[in-house]
């Protein structure tokens, strides 16, 4: 009866190609963080704002229909906020 040393030998190779390849993706993927760190780096140094800047670009993902519902959704909300009475503070 063959003990399958083949089969695990192809499998094993498979599954190290697999992890290699994994493992090279993550590191590229670390190397876009820091180039992504270095350009919002260089934005600040610019005088601009990096919280703005991100805030755009999540915007720029999302389809047109996504950012409606988003913009009447935040109106809806402040509206509901500036409609209720403050809350009631003691005095000092």
């Amino acid at each position: 009866m063959a003990d399958g040393g083949d089969t695990v030998g192809v499998a094993g190779d498979r599954i190290r190609s697999f992890i290699e390849r994994v493992e090279q993706l993550e590191t590229e993927l670390q190397e876009l963080n820091e180039s992504k760190k270095e350009v919002f780096a260089e934005a600040k140094g610019e005088g601009f704002d990096v919280k703005i800047l991100k805030e755009i670009i999540k915007l720029r993902k999302q389809d047109e229909e996504e950012r409606d519902e988003h913009d009447t959704l935040l109106d809806v909300y402040m509206r509901a906020m500036e409609s209720e009475p403050e809350p009631m503070r003691k005095a000092a």
